[in-house]
């Protein structure tokens, strides 16, 4: 339950996550959400796509909810990913944590920080994530970065 998370507990997180629950994902194919959503779907993770904008049509599979109350219940998430302005994500935050008894994690994205958000899940035993990229961590542990030259400051037996 920490903003700051060893690199043991994101690779538990994304090791033990199924199901991401992507809030504000784009269907752009160039904004940052879409590609990110993308990824972790290519990765085998089930992503649950979440923008009022879209709702109703499809994006890597599933539907577009128009927010997490419209989500079906039989739908269980691990990971709460937010693509939304920090002032945005307190309200949202709160709602999840009513509605999704069953969350893990609340994951803010790069530039997405919410002191309150951040309060409010710690507060209900929730993992809180700011400020960093699943797809970036996914990479970095997992070396997937080094192939691209990159020194990710995790150490591999691996060629």
């Amino acid at each position: 339950m920490t903003t700051n998370p060893s690199d043991a507990l994101l690779r538990k997180i994304l090791t033990e996550s199924k199901t991401f629950a992507c809030i504000g994902v784009s269907m752009n194919p160039v904004r940052p959400s879409y590609f990110v959503a993308r990824y972790l779907s290519l990765k085998g993770f089930r992503v649950i796509p979440v923008n009022p904008g879209h709702a109703g049509e499809s994006l890597f599979g599933e539907e577009i909810y128009p927010d997490i109350a419209s989500i079906p219940g039989d739908i269980r998430i691990d990971v709460l990913d937010l693509f939304r302005r920090s002032e945005h994500v307190p309200p949202i935050v709160e709602e999840a944590l009513r509605l999704r008894p069953e969350l893990k994690t609340i994951w803010m994205q790069i530039g997405v920080q919410s002191p309150e958000a951040e309060a409010m899940a710690q507060d209900a035993g929730k993992q809180v994530v700011q400020n960093r990229c699943p797809k970036i961590e996914y990479q970095r542990l997992f070396g997937e970065l080094r192939m691209g030259g990159f020194n990710t400051g995790v150490l591999s037996s691996k060629l």
